[in-house]
């Protein structure tokens, strides 16, 4: 059975530099999708794996310990870790929701199980030790102790392919050419010794793309030596080829590596490059705030002048330029929220706004209740320039207010349109002698 360790899902510091924690003078291997799938899926050894952010300060914390660990493991176990925050796909993958997390390979490497151990050298070494005593009885046992690396061929039934869609002469254009789903699509021959190879890899590729984008990504094969019109059309000269296909757009050839990883991380690019943006939500309730804030890594708040300063047009432009960033920075998965000027007043404050200086922006880290302010212009060009340098991990930053949110007022939602001023109400002045006014006075 495989084994994979997660330490808690623990969010850790959003704001500071970005550095490896690792360095290959250590007994730690770095991990990247280019290398996992050779080193530790197609591997014998039995592998602990952190998954980390190099801005996670119980990351950094758990660095010494990981180092000591691998030290005293070497040759017995493989030690390794993951930049989960540079190599996204990989964590997506492995259901990576927060750091470190740590996961256990062992004789089954399809299947993990979770670390809840300590987070001492001495923890981890009784973890990996008693990891390794199940594989090797496992073995004595009789059951199967290494990874099948899927090399017999289609026909053999090798890999589950249940989520490969096999498309025909008959059956592509109907399928791919007018879907609006992202399609991969590998043209194969069953004798291809490199077909066969990449088998297994397209299989679980599949079942994890399928998963992760809701169906939106499908991989698929075609036997060119059978629909050898497919293969004419789109000029099918060697095998394996894979090609990209998107509605409106002409065919393009996959060119990335062939390790399940490879194919995931291009595939999930596909997918954030044609989903749509985020949400733009106002903040009418504290459910808005709390449900966008804590699902998200980072949310964007934005405070707009009121409707009587701007009228719907000034709003309405303040809004675009937001949905244009939301829309450019989609790849991060951030919450996008905006209010009106005076309507969640203690949230401004909490937020270092304080009631002037509208539009105004903050991006918060609702884990760790710190903010960051845009100091630039409310344009395009300011909080691209803002968003980028969070992007990299620069920008000064502060704690909310109060250490949390502060109690948000529910409120009307903008209808959209113009702002009117309160009607005041009528004063009769008809029974008022206005020549006696201010002879007290005289």
């Amino acid at each position: 059975m495989s084994l994979l360790f997660v330490v808690g899902t623990v969010s850790c510091t959003l704001f500071l530099a970005v550095n490896g924690l690792y360095s290959a003078s250590d007994d730690v291997i770095e991990l990247t999708p280019t290398n996992f799938n050779k080193e530790v899926i197609q591997s014998e050894s039995l592998w602990l794996v952190e998954f980390y952010a190099p801005w996670c300060g119980h990351c950094q914390r758990l660095t010494p310990e990981w180092k000591k660990a691998a030290t005293a493991l070497k040759g017995v176990v493989k030690v390794g870790a993951v930049d989960a925050d540079k190599h996204q796909s990989l964590g997506g993958q492995y259901g990576v929701r927060g750091f470190p997390t740590i996961k256990i390979f062992g004789a089954n490497k399809n299947k993990a199980e979770d670390y809840q151990g300590g987070r001492t050298s001495d923890a981890i070494v009784d973890a990996a030790l008693s990891a390794l005593r199940s594989l090797v009885k496992g073995r004595l046992s009789g059951k199967s102790g290494g990874y099948s690396s899927g090399k017999q061929g289609r026909e053999s039934g090798g890999g589950d392919k249940k989520d490969v869609i096999e498309l025909t002469d008959d059956s592509f254009d109907k399928n791919v050419i007018n879907s609006d789903d992202v399609w991969m699509v590998e043209f194969y021959a069953p004798w291809c010794g490199h077909c066969k190879n990449l088998e297994p890899e397209w299989a679980a590729a599949a079942t994890e793309v399928k998963e992760q984008t809701k169906g939106k990504v499908k991989l698929a094969a075609v036997d060119a030596t059978v629909n050898q019109m497919l293969a004419s059309r789109y000029g099918i000269r060697g095998f394996p080829t894979i090609k990209i296909f998107q509605k409106g757009e002409d065919p393009v050839d996959y060119d990335g590596g062939r390790t399940r990883s490879d194919i995931i991380a291009r595939a999930l690019d596909l997918f954030s490059d044609n989903a749509p943006p985020p949400e733009l939500l106002e903040i009418i309730s504290e459910d808005v705030l709390k449900s966008t804030c804590d699902a998200h890594q980072l949310c964007i708040i934005s405070v707009l002048p009121h409707i009587l300063d701007t009228g719907a047009s000034g709003r309405n432009s303040y809004l675009d330029v937001m949905l244009k960033m939301a829309e450019k920075y989609k790849k991060k998965m951030w919450g996008w929220l905006w209010t009106e000027a005076g309507a969640q007043s203690d949230l401004e404050s909490s937020l270092g706004i304080g009631g002037f200086g509208y539009p105004a922006m903050a991006a918060v880290n609702a884990r760790k209740m710190k903010f960051a302010l845009l100091k630039g212009s409310f344009s395009e060009q300011g909080i691209n320039e803002f968003l980028r340098e969070l992007s990299v991990g620069r920008g000064s930053t502060a704690p909310v207010g109060g250490g949390a949110f502060p109690k948000i007022h529910s409120v009307e939602p903008w209808d959209g349109k113009d702002g009117e001023l309160p009607v005041e109400d009528d004063i009769d002045l008809s029974d008022v002698d206005l020549d006696d006014l201010g002879k007290d006075e005289l």
